[in-house]
């Protein structure tokens, strides 16, 4: 008996009907995910009537600078210079960034390719610490950077944010999928550790850099605990810190706008990055380092 299936393209170089079903599901909740970016883009743009209508208004319905310009006035009027706050955001957030991939990447390599006492229990220490909020650990936290004698200074900034266990598990777990073959063979070629680390690892492993590189700018580019907890000199703040305190420049009602500008400056960078590196992204989620 023979039995006559239709054919479905799976994954079509153009487009098909087939895939209407899976656009009916995917554009209203790509739309609708998308509602709180318009938000904020929309809001940094509002009168300042506008931010308190009630009911509140989605679109801004006559866009205005107004609270850019107010938000460089402001800053003109600050004791410390806008750009010494950028400039200590810019340091902290490239040195922690870069810090952050080459300590996880390697200590993902040793932890997956290499053989020691104590690896798994390691491992089980780096995610167990996964559960702990920071909050838990702040008092311990600003105990060690006393004690270090650190505060006021860019390490105070720097330190505390290196250790990174989501970073360090998705770049273990993605090292995994690389077979031990490869390894082998360069070890056979003659390759230390280090180099087998530099020329095998690392090109195979860059959707999960990219990854780690996303989530370490994120977690550093908003940060206020270190600006908070460990800094009392103003010049050593950062850029989030100061952003902020603008919503109590001049009273609660006037902060507001400059505020909202503010917040967009501030959402802007990350959704960049997060777009320019989305593909990468994917497949480290999709853990698809080796095909």
């Amino acid at each position: 008996m023979v039995i006559f299936m239709k054919s479905i393209t799976i994954n079509p170089k153009g487009f098909s009907k087939d895939q209407l079903k899976f656009y009916i599901v995917l554009v209203p909740l790509a739309l609708f995910m998308a509602l709180p970016i318009v938000y904020i883009i929309n809001h940094a743009f509002k009168p300042l009537g506008e931010l308190f209508a009630f009911p509140p208004k989605f679109f801004a319905v006559h866009p205005t600078l107004d609270n850019f310009t107010k938000l460089s006035q402001t800053a003109q009027t600050s004791s410390v210079a806008l750009s010494r706050y950028l400039f200590n955001t810019l340091l902290v957030t490239l040195l922690v960034v870069f810090l952050a991939v080459i300590i996880g990447s390697m200590a993902g390599f040793a932890l997956s390719k290499l053989s020691f006492k104590g690896k798994n229990m390691i491992f089980e220490a780096n995610t167990l610490s996964m559960m702990f909020v920071p909050a838990a650990v702040l008092i311990p936290r600003y105990l060690i950077i006393d004690k270090m004698g650190i505060m006021d200074t860019y390490f105070a900034h720097i330190l505390p944010l290196l250790a990174m266990p989501v970073g360090l598990f998705l770049l273990k777990q993605f090292i995994d999928q690389v077979p031990d073959e490869l390894l082998e063979a360069a070890y056979v070629d003659g390759a230390s550790t280090f180099r087998v680390y530099r020329k095998v690892i690392l090109p195979l492993i860059k959707p999960a850099v990219a990854t780690v590189c996303i989530l370490s700018f994120q977690q550093v580019w908003g940060n206020l605990e270190t600006s908070n907890m460990f800094t009392t000199k103003e010049n050593m703040k950062t850029l989030a810190f100061y952003m902020s305190t603008l919503v109590n420049t001049n009273n609660t009602v006037v902060g507001q706008g400059i505020a909202a500008a503010g917040a967009l400056i501030m959402f802007l960078p990350n959704i960049l990055l997060f777009i320019l590196l989305q593909s990468k992204v994917m497949n480290t989620m999709a853990h698809s380092g080796i095909k």
